[in-house]
């Protein structure tokens, strides 16, 4: 029987032009395929600018995280098939529905499901499923589309590698804030209002009256959302068109091309061929200004080693920051520190997270670590500490809506972190909840699963922190894990 309600599946990967035409042709051609076929087309889907290929990690029903195609209106239409709301699947060619093996075999399962089975046709011929030979052909033509769109990854990966080294512009992806589309070239209006934000930003900019001035405080620099707001109300247009945000008032500011800096996968490889908007060290001191900022609306450790590692030299805790080399830990000047000592951030929590691990690894080590004593002095002191944070949130938020001032903000900041201080000391002091659950059972694979906070718990809990040395320069660019020297008082 012919089927009376199919859907049509029509997908391009990249519509450059934003037009639609590519999936609109296909349908053209898929709607007078059925009407040569005798079917009836019930439901055109449409995948405009979507992927086939390219995979990215998600969240499984089961808790666990793999790598998978997204594709919703494709599973939308494996859905209908399998239910009987859809009776058969019409598309232009078998790679318009599948270049990975795993969508192919989905959509093998359901039309073998039913007998008999799901007709499928396509406008080029190359999709059959009615019976063995055509199956395996299909699954021989999805394995060489897959490794042709690797080959075309691995190639363009390569290429983006090598013009990053020539610190040449890819030229892909939506235009940055401050660069035309086509050769990346300044424009000098937007670079007028990079420099303005970053100025505002470290609280050195010539535009506000005296007495906004006085109103700020400018070793703290403007805030984001302010700048946001001014930007709106001066109908100062974004990239995209969009209004400003606090968010995008940072973004623009701290991508490394502003700085002249040519940066591949979210790491700075080196210096651009195009000039730099703001000079490097002052873009640097505002990616600093801004990290610095987050952490006083933002209580999650994304430098999970903040309050591990003390300079060498002055004794001062090294914080996280943003370096011309990418995230960092540094004796920062402006925290009181001699601003001499610097570490990777990947290079030094890789090594530290080999040691933990190693450690954790020994028998006489895990046993002492489970009997360590776990009062109720501990459950309370974490119970004050999450009710203290909270507080600190909420009173972020009571400054960023103006109920509160910025002394009395700053004060009142003090007087909790005390008490977050006092806690976090009492529950380092004993083998903490978390390291409990994580000897409970696979160490690596719960070490894997910890949030930064927790994993800088669990290592205050076995070392009291570390010392980290001057880089020894004849090592180049490599690491030196002696460097870190653990701290055992």
């Amino acid at each position: 029987m012919k089927p009376t309600r199919a859907v049509l599946l029509v997908r391009i990967s990249d519509d450059k032009a934003q037009d639609a035409k590519g999936v609109g042709r296909q349908e053209d051609d898929g709607r007078a395929l059925a009407d040569r076929l005798g079917w009836q087309v019930a439901e055109v889907v449409v995948e405009n600018d979507v992927s086939a290929y390219r995979r990215r990690k998600i969240k499984l029903p089961d808790g666990s995280s793999a790598l998978r195609t997204l594709r919703p209106g494709f599973r939308a239409v494996l859905d209908k098939l399998a239910s009987g709301e859809r009776d058969g699947l019409l598309a232009y060619d078998l790679d318009r529905v599948a270049r990975d093996p795993r969508d192919l075999e989905d959509l093998i399962d359901i039309v073998e499901s039913r007998h008999p089975r799901i007709p499928v046709a396509s406008v080029t011929g190359s999709l059959r499923l009615d019976d063995d030979g055509g199956v395996a052909m299909a699954r021989v033509m999805v394995a060489i589309a897959n490794k042709s769109s690797r080959d075309t990854a691995r190639r363009v990966a390569r290429k983006h590698e090598e013009l990053a080294k020539e610190g040449k512009w890819n030229g892909g992806g939506f235009r940055g804030y401050g660069f035309t589309t086509k050769g990346h070239e300044v424009i000098e209006g937007e670079a007028e209002i990079l420099r303005e934000i970053g100025a505002r930003i470290l609280g050195d900019w010539d535009g506000w009256t005296p007495e906004q001035r006085a109103a700020l405080d400018l070793e703290m620099g403007e805030s984001l959302n302010s700048i946001a707001e001014d930007l709106d109300r001066r109908k100062v247009p974004t990239a995209t068109g969009v209004p400003w945000s606090g968010r995008s008032v940072g973004s623009v500011v701290s991508k490394p091309s502003v700085a002249g800096l040519r940066s591949h996968k979210d790491e700075v490889v080196g210096k651009a061929v195009w000039d730099a908007i703001i000079e490097p060290e002052r873009w640097e001191r505002v990616c600093e200004r801004i990290a610095m900022r987050a952490g006083t609306t933002d209580l999650t450790l994304q430098r999970w080693l903040n309050g591990v590692l003390k300079c060498s030299l002055c004794g001062h805790l090294l914080s996280g920051s943003h370096g011309n080399g990418g995230p960092r830990y540094w004796c920062d000047r402006k925290g009181g520190g001699c601003g001499k000592i610097a570490a990777k951030a990947s290079f030094v929590e890789d090594e530290v997270e080999r040691q933990v691990l190693e450690l954790l690894g020994k028998p006489r080590v895990l046993q002492q670590l489970r009997t360590a004593a776990d009062t109720e002095v501990t459950d309370e002191a974490r119970a004050e500490l999450a009710e203290d944070e909270a507080q600190l949130k909420e009173l972020s938020k009571m400054w960023a809506r103006k109920e509160i001032t910025f002394p009395e903000y700053r004060e009142a900041r003090a007087i909790i972190e005390g008490r977050v201080k006092e806690s976090r000391a009492l529950l380092t002091s004993r083998a903490p909840m978390v390291l409990r659950r994580l000897l409970a059972g696979d160490v690596r694979a719960g070490w894997s699963a910890l949030t930064p906070a927790d994993k800088r718990e669990v290592v205050l809990s076995l070392i009291p922190g570390y010392g980290v040395l001057p880089h020894d320069r004849s090592y180049g660019n490599k690491f030196n894990p002696d460097r870190l020297v653990p701290i055992t008082d």
